[in-house]
């Protein structure tokens, strides 16, 4: 199968294309389209967050775990959305910290596509959802993908930010060498968690020091209004 991702990253994870289970995702992703049902993100979004950040560039991951399952919401970016749609909640919250944090304008959209191309890799754990059916392809193959792209990014690269929040997320930690790496944990930016210990973690600031520790350039994470 020929995956449209972009160059570098079709370079460092090549060998999984070729493996069973990523086929198996092709053929049930197939199946279901074959089948009526409604899947997002778009086709040519499933890869959105790779052809927008590409490997060399990737200094923070922000690690979701699956797209949002309403009608135009997802365009594989994780916790964003196109700039017509209403922010969701968790975003919503994820706008208040960084606020409270860096003393920046609570953007009037929720496209993070900014970020993205600064090198902030916005990953979800399952790259596709069925339509109103919250992680539907949760064990379709996806997470052997993603889990994969964390190992590349923490072996491959030096002085990554991973930013983790919930428990699904912190779930990952073992994938990462925190010699190498910063690791940030939270609660997850959802109401019914972010009271918890999400608001008032100082994630935002976090990545930017340590950053420019290393002698890199640190994340505009302020959005223009346009």
């Amino acid at each position: 199968m020929d995956v449209k991702i972009e160059a570098s990253w079709k370079d460092a994870l090549q060998k999984e294309f070729s493996q069973p289970y990523f086929e198996k995702i092709v053929s049930f992703l197939k199946d279901a389209k074959q089948s009526g049902k409604v899947i997002y993100p778009a086709g040519s979004n499933i890869f959105n967050a790779f052809n927008t950040t590409p490997f060399e560039d990737v200094r923070v991951v922000i690690l979701g775990q699956d797209p949002y399952h309403n009608p135009g919401q997802a365009h594989g970016l994780s916790f964003s959305v196109p700039k017509n749609v209403a922010p969701p909640p968790s975003l919503v919250n994820i706008f208040k910290e960084m606020s409270s944090d860096l003393g920046i304008d609570i953007p009037a959209h929720g496209n993070l596509e900014k970020w993205a191309r600064q090198g902030v890799l916005l990953l979800n754990a399952a790259l596709t959802v069925e339509a109103n059916s919250p992680m539907s392809h949760s064990k379709i193959g996806w997470h052997e993908f993603t889990n994969d792209v964390i190992r590349t990014i923490s072996d491959k690269k030096d002085h990554v930010v991973f930013i983790l929040w919930g428990s699904f997320a912190k779930s990952k930690q073992e994938l990462i060498d925190r010699n190498k790496h910063l690791i940030l944990t939270a609660p997850h930016p959802s109401p019914l968690s972010a009271y918890n210990g999400f608001f008032g973690s100082g994630h935002f600031s976090k990545t930017n020091q340590w950053l420019q520790s290393k002698g890199l350039k640190p994340i505009d994470w302020s959005l223009d209004n346009n």
